[in-house]
């Protein structure tokens, strides 16, 4: 089973961009969206000429603001929305789907913001959607991907140093939050497999980032400790362009 993660920046853009050729290229079993900056209705009505999938979509209150959807050729037992906590619940950043083996679970992360506003309540997100996961554990395996909106080590971005503790996405409260994920169960497939591999997910639009390869990877497919030995493959597709992130992908072997 292929799954693909892909934070679009805008689905309506995205489409724009090429988006369908590359999705048909992928020939995934389940596509994951994050930020598709557009109400349900919109979504769907954007995704019209995508064939032979089903399409479910969490929206945010907020017009034009984050957002997730799962776009799945495989009919999945059950569909959920957000995490059940009223502050967390307004911004469309969560979306489960439940498979037979496992339950696949889309996010964006919400990032700390400039000067590190948010940074208080990301820490809180952390937390809870940490809980959140390993209730859903409780019941089968979980696969769990999307912008998280932290790099994990200095590996994972260009310029750590110059970035560790300044800049939203590299601090040390926010690394936290991952290590408290690996910690609990949950096992970053990339670099289980690419140990030492530097290879980025996202670059910013400004002073040509993506074009030197100043870039950061803060797009994941995590999975519960016992899915480990079906990975077969973890890829982060930098060739695909029509968006400031690439998508990033996981291939289980299932029984």
């Amino acid at each position: 089973m292929k799954l693909v993660s892909w934070n679009v920046n805008g689905i309506r853009a995205a489409m724009n961009k090429d988006f369908a050729a590359s999705f048909a290229n992928m020939d995934c079993d389940v596509l994951c969206l994050q930020e598709t900056k557009a109400q349900d209705e919109q979504v769907i009505e954007a995704l019209a000429t995508i064939q032979g999938y089903q399409i479910f979509t969490n929206s945010a209150l907020k017009k034009g603001y984050s957002g997730t959807s799962i776009i799945t050729r495989v009919a999945p037992l059950s569909v959920t929305r957000d995490m059940g906590i009223a502050e967390h619940d307004l911004e469309g950043r969560v979306l489960c789907a439940e498979f037979a083996d496992f339950y696949l679970v889309t996010v964006y992360t919400p990032n700390s913001g400039s000067e590190l506003k948010r940074l208080d309540y990301r820490q809180q997100w952390d937390a809870d959607f940490l809980a959140y996961l390993k209730k859903l554990e409780e019941s089968k395996p979980v696969v769990v991907c999307g912008d998280l909106n932290v790099a994990h080590k200095p590996l994972d971005l260009a310029r750590p140093k110059a970035n560790y503790n300044k800049s939203a996405g590299f601090t040390q409260r926010e690394i936290d939050g991952l290590d408290n994920l690996v910690d609990s169960g949950f096992v970053d497939t990339f670099r289980h497999l690419y140990p030492e591999q530097v290879k980025y997910s996202w670059w910013s639009y400004r002073a040509g980032a993506r074009g030197k390869n100043v870039g950061w990877r803060i797009d994941y497919f995590l999975c519960s400790l016992s899915l480990v030995g079906q990975v077969t493959e973890a890829e982060i597709y930098n060739e695909v362009h029509g968006s400031d992130h690439c998508p990033v992908a996981l291939t289980l072997a299932l029984n």
